[in-house]
C-alpha cells in the first residue's frame, strides 16, 4: 500500500484503488452529508494536455471510519515528492518535476473549476520520477479533498490554526490560487523550509509576513525567486503591485523549460554567491528577524488583546484625568503664601467668620481643627435651614454687624469682634513666633458673646509658608 494518511492509494478486493477517508463515524457521517462528495469531480490531466473528470465509485467503512473510493491513478502524492526533496540531488529534481507537471496542468485546465489543494494532487511516475513526457496529474475532488487534508492536520500540522493544505491560501481563487500554489511549493524546494510556519499561516498570508525568498534561498535564480515572491505576495489586500497570474505561472515554466522542452536541472538554477552578496543577506535577514520579532508580534498582539487594552488605556486615561484634575484643584487652593504670621491670625479668624473652611484649613499645619469642625457644621445647617424655612437668612458676619450698629437681637450673626493681638515670644528669624490672640466669638441665635483668649503658635512649613501649628484655648462668656 502506499497510503500517506488519509488521501492514498490502496486494494481494496484485490484491485488497486484511490481512498479519501473521512474519519468519519457513520453516524457522523451522515449528519454532516458527506455523501453529497459522490458527485464531486476531479480532474486527470494527461500529458498531451486532455483531462479527464474522475468520480468516487462508493463509499465503504474501514476501522470505524466512512471512506470514498475511485478509479485508480497510478502516482504519488506531490507533497511527499516535496517532502523527499531534503537535498539537490535526485529527490529534489523529482520534485522540481512534479511541480512543474503540477503548473503545466494547471494551465491545461485553465478556470476550470479543479482541486486548489496540491498537498493532495497525485503525479505518476515512470519507474519512479515523474517525466514531463510521460507522467499525468490526478487533482482530487476539492471539498472531499479538504475534509482529508484536515484530519490530517494532528500529524501534520503543530496547531489547530494552521492552514488545511501548506501550500493553499483561502482568499484565492482559479489561477490566483494556483499561483500561490506552484510559489509556496518552489519556495519550500529551494529554500528546504515552507514561507508559512508559524501558528498564524493565514495571518500571515494576508499580511504578507514571511522571509523573503531572495533571502531564504539567496543564491537562486533572480528572475524566478522574483516571481515566486510576486506570487506569495497575492493574498496580501493591500499589494501596490498584483501580478497576472497567468503571467506568472507562464513566465515561471519558461525558466523551468529549456529550449527542447525539457525541464532544467535542479543545480542549474543556484549559482555562487560573493562574500559581499553574503553579507549583505545576512544584514537583510536579520532587519527582517527584528522586524518579525518586534513590530509584528507587537501589531498582533495589540490586535488580539485590543478590547483588554481599550479598557486599559481608558482606565489610564481616567486616572491621568483625575491625578491632573486634583493637581489643578491643589494648586488652585488657597495658601497662605506672602503673608506674615500675624495676617495669618487675622485671616484665619475673618475666614472662620465667614465660615470659609477652606481658607481655615490652609491656615492650619498642625493646629487643633475645632473651629474648622464648626464652620463646616454651621455651614450644614445654614443651608439645611436655607432650603426648608423661607424666612432664614444667609449668615452676618459678626464685624460688619457690629460696624453697622450692632442692634440686638442678632439671630443671623456668627463671627469675632474686638480683636487683638500681641506678640509673646519668637521672632520671624527664629522660625518660631507665638501670639496671645483675644476676641469676641458670637454664636448663632445667641446675644451673649464667648470672650476667647488663644495662644497660637506658627511656623513655617516647607514651602515657607507662615501656618498655625498650635492653638492653646480658653474662654468664658
Amino acid at each position: 500500500m502506499t497510503a500517506m494518511h488519509n488521501v492514498y492509494i490502496s486494494d481494496a478486493e484485490n484491485k488497486p484503488e484511490v481512498f479519501f477517508n473521512t474519519r468519519l463515524d457513520p453516524r457522523s457521517f451522515a449528519r454532516t452529508k458527506m455523501s453529497q462528495s459522490l458527485t464531486e469531480q476531479g480532474f486527470v490531466v494527461n500529458p498531451d494536455g486532455s483531462h479527464e473528470i474522475w468520480k468516487a465509485a462508493g463509499v465503504d467503512e474501514k476501522d470505524g471510519f466512512m471512506q470514498f473510493w475511485g478509479p485508480l491513478f497510478n502516482g504519488k502524492r506531490l507533497d511527499s515528492l516535496i517532502d523527499e526533496a531534503v537535498g539537490s540531488g535526485s529527490a529534489a529534481q523529482n520534485a522540481l518535476n512534479a511541480i512543474v507537471l503540477w503548473i503545466r496542468s494547471k494551465m491545461f485546465l485553465g478556470e476550470t473549476l479543479s482541486a486548489a489543494n496540491p498537498a493532495a494532487a497525485f503525479i505518476s511516475c515512470e519507474d519512479g520520477k515523474p517525466d514531463l513526457l510521460k507522467s499525468g496529474v490526478f487533482f482530487s475532488p476539492e471539498h472531499l479533498t479538504s475534509r482529508c487534508l484536515f484530519m490530517e492536520k494532528p500529524d501534520k500540522f503543530p496547531s489547530d490554526s494552521d492552514p488545511v493544505d501548506p501550500y493553499n491560501s483561502p482568499d484565492l481563487k482559479d489561477l490566483d490560487s494556483s499561483a500561490f500554489c506552484a510559489a509556496a511549493m518552489l519556495y519550500e524546494l529551494f529554500s528546504k523550509t515552507r514561507p508559512f510556519l508559524s501558528g498564524s499561516a493565514y495571518q500571515d498570508m494576508r499580511e504578507g509576513v514571511f522571509m523573503p525568498i531572495h533571502i531564504a534561498a539567496p543564491n537562486l535564480n533572480e528572475k524566478l525567486s522574483g516571481l515566486i515572491q510576486s506570487a506569495l505576495m497575492l493574498p496580501v489586500s493591500n499589494n501596490k503591485s498584483p501580478v497576472r497570474a497567468s503571467d506568472v505561472l507562464s513566465d515561471i515554466l519558461k525558466i523551468l523549460l529549456n529550449n527542447n522542452n525539457e525541464i532544467v536541472s535542479y543545480s542549474s538554477l543556484f549559482s555562487a554567491l560573493t562574500e559581499e552578496k553574503t553579507l549583505q543577506i545576512d544584514n537583510e535577514r536579520k532587519r527582517y528577524l527584528f522586524k518579525l520579532n518586534k513590530v509584528v508580534k507587537t501589531k498582533r498582539f495589540i490586535l488580539r488583546n485590543r478590547t483588554i487594552l481599550l479598557i486599559g488605556a481608558a482606565v489610564l486615561v481616567s486616572v491621568v484625568f483625575i491625578m491632573f484634575t486634583m493637581m489643578d484643584n491643589i494648586s488652585q487652593r488657597p495658601t497662605t503664601a506672602g503673608m506674615y504670621p500675624d495676617n495669618v491670625i487675622y485671616a484665619y479668624l475673618d475666614a472662620f467668620s465667614s465660615l470659609d473652611h477652606v481658607f481655615m484649613e490652609a491656615c492650619l499645619d498642625g493646629a487643633g481643627k475645632n473651629d474648622l469642625n464648626a464652620a463646616i457644621s454651621i455651614t450644614a445647617i445654614v443651608r439645611t435651614r436655607l432650603a426648608y424655612e423661607s424666612s432664614m437668612q444667609n449668615l452676618i458676619p459678626a464685624q460688619v454687624w457690629k460696624e453697622n450698629g450692632g442692634e440686638l437681637p442678632s439671630p443671623d450673626v456668627f463671627g469675632v469682634t474686638d480683636l487683638s493681638i500681641s506678640l509673646v515670644s519668637g521672632s520671624l528669624d527664629e522660625g518660631i513666633v507665638t501670639y496671645r490672640v483675644a476676641y469676641l466669638l458670637w454664636p448663632i441665635n445667641e446675644d451673649t458673646p464667648i470672650n476667647r483668649t488663644d495662644i497660637m503658635t506658627l511656623k513655617p512649613d516647607r514651602k515657607k509658608n507662615w501656618r498655625i501649628t498650635e492653638i492653646a484655648r480658653t474662654e468664658r462668656q
